[in-house]
């Protein structure tokens, strides 16, 4: 009887290990996701709130455990409520879930299948990165070099072709730079931000 009366108020119902599972009336439910989702744009905003239905779902799942490993007849009304709360959450986690798009590498699952930590992945990518970032500035650094050299065997041989050559480059890396600059875009090919005040 006290059961139905504190489902009846909203309160709380409390389980056969003395743990009180909170009542949810509809409307306080459809109210609290018009609130969540009139202003879930945000992507880290979808993002928090499926990582608070997670961690309410953990807890939920606890709290299953715990009437389940303490199971008796008077725990039977108890644990069809946590049972209710558990679906209603993991709905609530679909729908919530279905508003983020997050991708996740198939390496990280894999990785996470295997019982292994996801940040090796991070760590292998990254050195990997590294890896080939090495590579890229070695093949840079040995073309400025043949650059160089060209440039003072050509002196030697044609000073004034590649004085007129010094010349229009550094006409066309002015010309470069004011156009860069009349659209607002950096010299690395990145458009300039206006902050807002």
């Amino acid at each position: 009887m006290e059961s139905s009366q504190n489902a009846a108020s909203g309160t709380g119902v409390s389980g056969g290990n003395g743990i009180t599972i909170p009542q949810i009336n509809a409307a306080a439910a459809a109210a609290a996701a018009a609130t969540a989702g009139a202003g879930s744009e945000d992507p880290k905003q979808n993002l928090n709130q499926v990582i608070n239905s997670i961690q309410k779902t953990l807890g939920l799942l606890h709290q299953l455990y715990l009437t389940v490993s303490s199971f008796n007849v008077a725990s039977q009304l108890p644990l069809l409520q946590r049972l209710n709360v558990l679906v209603s959450e993991l709905d609530n986690m679909t729908k919530l879930s279905e508003k983020c798009n997050i991708q996740v590498p198939m390496e990280v699952l894999n990785l996470i299948d295997e019982g292994k930590n996801p940040d090796e992945f991070t760590r292998d990518v990254l050195n990997s990165c590294i890896a080939k970032n090495q590579i890229t500035k070695g093949k840079t650094d040995s073309f400025k070099g043949l650059r160089r050299h060209l440039l003072e065997e050509l002196e030697q041989a044609f000073p004034d072709e590649v004085e007129s050559y010094r010349e229009i480059r550094a006409a066309s890396a002015a010309e470069s730079k004011r156009l860069a600059q009349a659209q607002s875009i950096l010299p690395n090919g990145d458009l300039k931000v206006k902050t807002e005040l």
